[in-house]
Formats: structure tokens, sequence, C-alpha cells
């Protein structure tokens, strides 16, 4: 039975559709409220935003009623029982009301930690939109959630789930996967900042820190470590290969090196430029001389390197396919299952002794994906953690940030899950190392 039957089955046998409580009423999760409203056996019954105006504005763009806007729980609680949405300004309020699922869209690493922590604890299933959180504390997350009897994933619709899938798929079928990754959708210049992208991230109604970590190179970094955590694949070299490629030309690029490709090594993952973009791939191998003669039959070309390609991701407009496998299967669309990849800052510019580090998509520093193990010997910095950290030393233009050149916020609770997943996973702790006073005003 596909998910549309069984969402209406579970609706029709509970009485009520599932009831979901969003976090972050932006760009995406704009659109996730919208998608949710056609579908059947699932509704948005509370969104969290900051400024509540996004809040309405999302419930009427998606043809809803206009939702009650408060902060008492008890009051609130209420009108989702007697079917009416609601909107507040208190993310925290969401694990204490009559939702099955919180989907948190905020796209701020700390916010996804602190929703994703307080909705587990509350018993609820966390779906993250923000995949900078899941590369930062997600086997943590992963953790509680078991321990808890709930659902920890990242959503689909973005390219970590999408090219898991196609992962799985080879892997079904007994092939070896080369190699997995994505088509990168910007123009890579790893030193934009807010300001160098401003016209166009204007021009596409998006944010200039968002747009930045695009560009800058980061968000691909953050998106490929979730997928090798997710998976178990690999990262081969620090910042990835990334070269050019169309469709027809990755499985001859994502090869290993010996038999003409870029790769060090069997199993990991990657990026091109070019063509494939806004698709994902996964390269894999399989030497039996029947089933490659069946496959170039199906046009699949000659082998013994087969690529399996997606050509979209539909970002928070999949996302609500989440919902329904964290609710109806107790199944996650992705989350860590080891820690393969981290994803460390690196300077975007000369940076000097006392300034403040800006964070993911700001002027200061970008990420690069390495290997979790190189990351932890080397002392590197998670860029999860950067944000609100104080340099201790001058630190050149394009060098990863090292634990002994910053004083790390050990305030948030982003640092508090990196403890216990360093200890659970063997790695020096970064939130304890020269940690810094919290400043008066700021926040995470």
């Amino acid at each position: 039975m596909a998910y549309l039957e069984r969402l209406v089955d579970r609706e029709r046998r509970v009485g009520r559709p599932i009831r979901v409580g969003l976090v972050g009423a932006g760009q995406m999760g704009t659109g996730f409220v919208a998608q949710v409203g056609r579908m059947p056996g699932v509704e948005v019954a509370a969104v969290a935003d900051v400024a509540p105006e996004r809040a309405l504005s999302a419930y009427r763009r998606a043809g809803r009623a206009d939702p009650l806007l408060a902060s008492d729980p008890d009051l609130l609680a209420a009108a989702i029982e007697a079917g009416q949405p609601v909107a507040m300004d208190d993310a925290e309020l969401l694990a204490h009301l009559p939702v099955d699922i919180v989907v948190e869209a905020s796209g701020i690493p700390e916010v996804g930690a602190q929703v994703a922590l307080s909705a587990l604890l509350a018993g609820k299933d966390v779906a993250l939109l923000t995949v900078e959180a899941d590369v930062t504390v997600g086997l943590a997350l992963t953790n509680l959630a078991k321990r808890m009897g709930r659902v920890y994933t990242v959503c689909r619709g973005d390219e970590p789930a999408e090219a898991k899938r196609l992962v799985d798929y080879a892997r079904a079928l007994g092939f070896d996967v080369v190699c997995a990754g994505k088509g990168k959708n910007n123009p890579l210049d790893r030193h934009a900042t807010p300001d160098t992208v401003a016209a166009t991230a204007h021009a596409r109604g998006m944010n200039p820190k968002m747009l930045a970590s695009f560009v800058d190179g980061s968000k691909t970094m953050i998106e490929m470590a979730a997928l090798a955590n997710a998976t178990g694949l690999k990262v081969s070299r620090r910042g990835m290969h990334g070269p050019a490629a169309t469709v027809q030309q990755l499985a001859q690029v994502f090869r290993p090196a010996a038999e003409g490709g870029v790769l060090e090594q069997w199993g990991v993952v990657d990026y091109c430029t070019g063509s494939v973009a806004p698709g994902v791939f996964a390269v894999a191998h399989c030497p039996d001389a029947v089933v490659a003669e069946e496959l170039e039959y199906l046009s699949m070309g000659p082998g013994p390197y087969y690529t399996f390609y997606r050509p979209y991701h539909l970002a928070s407009l999949e996302a609500p396919l989440t919902v329904a496998e964290a609710v109806l299967d107790r199944e996650p669309s992705l989350a860590p299952t080891t820690w393969m990849a981290e994803v460390v800052a690196v300077a975007k510019r000369d940076l000097k002794a006392g300034e403040i580090l800006d964070g993911i998509g700001g002027y200061m520093v970008r990420g690069l994906t390495e290997a979790a193990g190189v990351a932890a010997d080397e002392g590197l910095v998670p860029l999860g953690l950067a944000g609100g950290a104080t340099l201790l030393h001058d630190v050149p233009v394009d060098r990863p940030l090292t634990r002994d050149d910053v004083a790390l916020r050990d305030d948030t609770v982003l640092a508090t899950l990196r403890r216990l997943q360093d200890q659970a996973v063997g790695g020096a702790s970064l939130s304890t190392a020269n940690s810094a006073p919290v400043l008066a005003g700021t926040r995470a």
C-alpha cells in the first residue's frame, strides 16, 4: 500500500491526521506547509517562528485558516485538539503540544539541536531540514532517539537523503558502490560572503548567508558528510575532488585513478560541477559477465561501472514523505549509522586573535569535508561549533582551524551534545577545549 492510502487509512483508524509541529516559516518552511496541505492524512498543526507573522503568511499561502497566536501551551493544545492551527514565537513550546512529529527548518544548527533534543525528550519524533546540525551532533541525537523509542531523521528532498536511496538501491542489487554524491548547484567561490552574493540572493528571494554557504562550498561539504555518516561511505581526501562531469561521464570520472578516474579508493562520497546538478548519483561496480550483458542491453552502458542517477531533488516539497516514513514505518529517511566524516572550519580570510567567529555562511569561515579520524587526530574544529568562538591566535586564509586556535563556547546545546558524542565515538572533546566565556547579549 502506498503512503497516500496508508495515510488515509491511518486517519480513518485514529480519527485525525498526523499532526506536525514545524519550526521555521522561511522559504523551506513555507514550501513544507504548502505541500503538506496537498496531502491527505497529515496536517501542519503548529508553526513556531521568531517572527510569527511568517507563520501566519505560511498558513495563508497554503489556504489554511488563520492560526491562534499564543504562548500559553494549554490554549495552544486545546486549539490543536479542536482542529485549529496555531502559531507561536517559542519553538520550545512544540515539545509540549499534541503533535506527532516536530520538523525543524530554521537553518540554524543551534536551534536544530535545541528543538531536536527537547522534542525527543518529550517523546516526539524529530525530522531535520537543518543538515548542519546533523553533521555536528547527529549521532548523539540518533542514539538518544533509539533510547527513547523515537525516530530521529534528516528530511527527504535534500541531496543526502535522495543520494542514500540510490546507494541503498545499488547495494540491494548486490553492486559495490564506488562513489555517491551530488551535482553542485552554484558556481564555487570559496571566499564568498553575504556581501558578494547579495545581489543574487535578493533576485532569488534568499537569505544572503544561506546563499553564501552554498557558493563557498560549505553546504555541499555538509550534505556529503551527512551522506557518508548515514551510509558508511568514506571521505577520500579533504574537501573531496569536485571534478567537472556530465551525467554521461559520471561512471568514467568517479572510478579509481588506476582506471582513468579521480578516486584514490572505492566507497567514497564526492560531488561534481556541471550539468549533473540539481541531481544526485551513485556509481556502482558489477563484474558479473551475465549481469553486465543484461545491463548493456538495458542501456546502462558497457560496465563494469554503472551510474544510477536522479535528475532532481525537491527540497521541502519532498520532506513530508519523511513524516510518513517516520510515523508509519518508524524508520528514518537518513540518519548517522557511524561517524565517517566531519565538516571542519577553514579561514575565509586572514583571521586575527580576539575576533569572534560568525559561523556558517558568514564572512570568516567555510567548511571542508574531512575523514572523521583525521579531523580528530589533527584537532580540527567542526564547522557547526565555530560560530561564537573566540580566536586565540592569528589564522591565515585557507588554513583549517584547530582547537588550539580558538576558545569554543561550551554553554550551547550543540556543545553539550557534541561532548556526549565525542565520548561515545572516542574522539577528543572539542567542546571542553579552550572554552570561551559567554559574551553579554550574545546567543548561539
